[in-house]
């Protein structure tokens, strides 16, 4: 029998892993099913994708929310492969991990034989913010998940390179270079943008060489995500979006948000506006129309390290 490839998209917190699977639902000109992870409670990023004209069909698209799919690989990922695999007509599967998953658990689920029978990893993407690249110091969880995240990658699409001149861009891609295993390629981007055919054709079959792909936590007996925080804020109309954009951008750098996003209801306006922040960079823009059988509200994730003050967060914003 034919395995079904899969292709697992990891990448840091809001490095452009939903705009590259929006751009392979237009463009992939094959059957995708997605499965979508989040950290938060509120799935922004299935949202986003099915505002996207070309989506796929409703059951092609799988949400696991709350958490990482690298802690719940038994209770939640392998039900959820289940279920897509019994979908049947698929061409390909795409995994968009949380931006706090490690990948390396994902991926050794995938040498598991009720798994191998049916399905090979065709290539593990890293999707990596040019503008953020770091490496792991001692007891720096960030550092460390994004380590985690290259070492485990087959091709790194090195994404929002309109962000950096020539020479930023150049000192980013030999520190790449240095950082990441013997012939896995890097390829430049921007807005997610990358050729389905190269994205979803490395037949890697990742799954058996998991041991060259190192992780800080290798010898950990069971990993969680204990380092980060997350909540949604809900608030009310926003009448003006631009303006309450600014205002969040000091909040953002008090409190030492990782990453933001969710939607706004802007009275008067039938369309849904989406907020998407990365540390200082905030955007603002109409996805879509309000449906008429869904509430209007307003309601934002908040990522960040543990401590985050979200009583603080929310009187800021109130």
């Amino acid at each position: 029998m034919r395995k079904i490839p899969v292709t697992i998209v990891t990448g840091f917190l809001g490095a452009g892993k939903t705009s590259l699977l929006r751009h392979l639902v237009a463009h992939a000109g094959r059957t995708l099913a997605l499965l979508i992870n989040e950290f938060g409670t509120l799935g922004i990023d299935r949202e986003l994708l099915q505002a996207c004209p070309d989506a796929c069909a409703e059951d092609a698209v799988i949400e696991l929310a709350n958490g990482c799919i690298c802690c719940t690989v038994a209770e939640d990922f392998l039900p959820a492969l289940t279920r897509l695999l019994a979908r049947g007509a698929l061409d390909h599967i795409v995994i968009e991990t949380s931006g706090l998953a490690l990948p390396k658990p994902l991926l050794q689920a995938f040498a598991w034989p009720e798994v191998k029978a049916k399905v090979t990893v065709d290539g593990v993407i890293a999707v990596i913010d040019a503008t953020a690249r770091r490496a792991a110091a001692a007891d720096d969880p960030v550092g460390e998940v994004f380590d985690d995240q290259l070492a485990a990658a087959d091709l790194v699409l090195l994404n929002k390179i309109d962000l950096l001149d020539a020479p930023s861009l150049a000192a980013t891609e030999a520190d790449l270079a240095l950082r990441l295993r013997p012939g896995v390629r890097v390829l430049r981007a921007t807005h997610g943008v990358a050729a389905p055919s190269v994205i979803l054709g490395l037949a890697a079959a990742a799954e058996d060489d998991i041991a060259a792909r190192p992780s800080h936590h290798d010898l950990e007996a069971e990993h969680d995500h204990e380092d980060f925080d997350s909540f949604v804020l809900a608030h009310g109309p926003v009448g003006d979006p631009a303006k309450f954009v600014e205002r969040l951008k000091p909040v953002i750098a008090r409190h030492g948000i990782l990453r933001l996003k969710g939607f706004l209801d802007v009275p008067g306006l039938a369309f849904r506006a989406v907020v998407q922040a990365v540390g200082p960079r905030v955007e603002r823009y109409f996805d879509r129309p309000w449906r008429a059988d869904e509430l209007r509200a307003s309601r934002l994730v908040v990522i960040g390290l543990k401590g985050l003050d979200r009583a603080a967060i929310e009187a800021e914003l109130a």
